[in-house]
């Protein structure tokens, strides 16, 4: 019976973490980097050059998902792999390519919720707390903290899904999944929403008038007193929708906001010693 070393399955996993993107294109996305993952299995469950160049054309279909995440479904077809070299016959190339394009759609949609719209944000809202007055502690805590817990999550799983093999499948897109994915991405939203609240401070000051003493009446004092952090809102929510349902690049997004700024203080809208 032929099974994979562990030296085998180490080497493919850091391909994987280091390569995914390897010859990245818009016509084939993560396929190479896939294809040189699984490199090390081929060579290792079949003796001739012949056989390793067959099976290895298995995984030269199209293939992109969420990077991170992404290391299950390699741990999984390793597994299919090692079934399908010991004479399983229901494993060929369809079922494998078949759970490969059935599972990138999900794993996006997880990844993307999980790590790239929860746990990005949230390490980068600690980071800017311990780099606030020009520590370096910030960069250097998203630095060590992201690369040693991204390592853990992507190792753990690559093994975990050629422990499970095919049936990681049910596992990760069953019923239980999608409910939690989805409680994810509420939770996503949330706490994208408390670090918008806390970060974007957007004030104006303008005078509406003066008091019987002379002083100035604010806009913004009025706006305080009946929506604190209305025009953060405005302004977040204004960003989103050009992104989300304009499709404006993050890029122009900024541009705008900083060409919005300069008019801002130019005809006395915002105040820069007040606004940032």
């Amino acid at each position: 019976m032929k099974k994979i070393s562990k030296k085998s399955l180490n080497s493919s996993f850091w391909r994987w973490y280091y390569g995914n993107l390897t010859c990245f294109s818009h016509e084939h996305m993560q396929t190479f980097g896939y294809m040189w993952s699984m490199l090390p299995i081929i060579q290792e469950l079949y003796e001739t050059k012949e056989e390793q160049q067959q099976k290895l054309q298995t995984y030269y279909p199209f293939f992109n998902t969420e990077p991170q995440i992404g290391a299950i479904v390699v741990g999984i077809t390793a597994g299919l792999e090692e079934a399908r070299a010991n004479g399983a016959e229901e494993i060929d190339d369809e079922m494998i390519n078949g759970i490969r394009a059935g599972l990138m759609g999900p794993l996006a949609g997880i990844g993307d919720s999980l790590i790239v719209g929860t746990y990005i944000p949230v390490l980068l809202g600690i980071a800017l707390g311990f780099a606030e007055g020009g520590s370096v502690l910030g960069p250097l805590f998203y630095i060590v903290v992201w690369n040693v817990t991204i390592l853990w999550f992507m190792r753990f799983i690559y093994f975990k899904g050629y422990e499970l093999g095919g049936s990681a499948v049910e596992v990760i897109v069953g019923e239980q999944a999608t409910a939690f994915r989805e409680s994810v991405i509420v939770l996503g939203q949330v706490i994208v929403g408390a670090m918008a609240a806390s970060w974007v401070n957007i004030t104006t000051a303008i005078e509406l008038t003066k008091d019987g003493d002379g002083n100035p009446i604010l806009l913004q004092d009025k706006l305080d007193g009946a929506f604190p952090g209305i025009l953060t809102m405005l302004f977040v929510l204004g960003a989103w929708w050009l992104m989300a349902k304009k499709a404006v690049s993050p890029i122009k997004v900024m541009l705008l906001m900083v060409i919005l700024a300069f008019i801002g203080v130019f005809f006395g809208f915002f105040d820069p010693k007040l606004s940032y």
